[in-house]
């Protein structure tokens, strides 16, 4: 009976799960940001390289 109360009151496995629940939301965060930013990040890198007297690349 003491090895099922022992058992109850330990939180290291929701703890375990809780911060992986960060990082996977965190994760997804970082995916949408880049989603959503990755073709204006692409012409800006173009210009850049275009001034600088390099060949643009494409998609």
């Amino acid at each position: 009976m003491n090895i099922l109360a022992r058992f109850a009151q330990d939180e290291s496995g929701a703890t375990a799960i809780e911060y992986g629940l960060i990082a996977a939301l965190i994760s997804v965060v970082i995916i949408g940001a880049v989603s959503a930013l990755g073709g204006q990040l692409f012409t800006v890198f173009n210009s850049i390289t275009t001034e600088l007297g390099g060949t643009a690349a494409t998609r």
